[in-house]
């Protein structure tokens, strides 16, 4: 199939830019250009659908590490045991579970959330040779970023603000209550 040519016509990805594709969009423009099994892996990384790829597989267990160093974190800063929160992985990649846990040095939950996507893009990356910069592998590393740019373009100041004004809002309807 081509994925040289998928590659090569893909938008450009920053980490902090805006989505060129919708999830949809761009598993749609995968189906055209790769192999039934490729575009669906493709899904998978992307959390549209189950595969048993070996690129999702392999993305699935980096991203599992990643996860059980956060949850490693944030059980230690409240002082509980992590045990019942981490799942099983294949590999054990100490470098991405250092930097995420690593991450949680930044008190600015913002900020400590653009370093855990930072880690993923960078864990993204590594999965892609570089002497295979148009391969199968570099259409995967683009779906997961792809994916953590959407993610990421979700979470936004009022969208926040809309949460935290609906949750304020409940605990002083609560508080009236109480006194009443």
């Amino acid at each position: 199939m081509a994925a040289d040519y998928l590659v090569a016509s893909l938008q450009p990805l920053t980490l902090d830019g805006p989505p060129p594709y919708t999830a949809e969009r761009f598993i749609e423009l995968c189906r055209g250009q790769l192999s039934a099994v490729d575009a669906d892996g493709v899904a998978a990384v992307m959390g549209e659908s189950a595969s048993n790829h070996s690129l999702a597989a392999k993305w699935r267990d980096i991203d599992t590490q990643i996860r059980n160093a956060m949850a490693g974190e944030r059980a230690r800063l409240h002082g509980q045991d992590s045990a019942r929160w981490r799942r099983p992985a294949d590999g054990c990649s100490l470098y991405w579970a250092n930097r995420a846990a690593a991450a949680f040095q930044e008190k600015d939950v913002v900020r400590r959330e653009r370093l855990i996507d930072q880690v993923r893009w960078d864990a993204a990356g590594d999965l892609t040779p570089p002497s295979s910069p148009l391969s199968v592998v570099a259409v995967f590393t683009y779906a997961i970023r792809l994916s953590i740019v959407l993610r990421g373009s979700a979470r936004d100041v009022a969208a926040g603000n809309d949460v935290f004004n609906r949750l304020t809002a409940a605990s002083k309807i609560d508080l009236k209550e109480s006194n009443t």
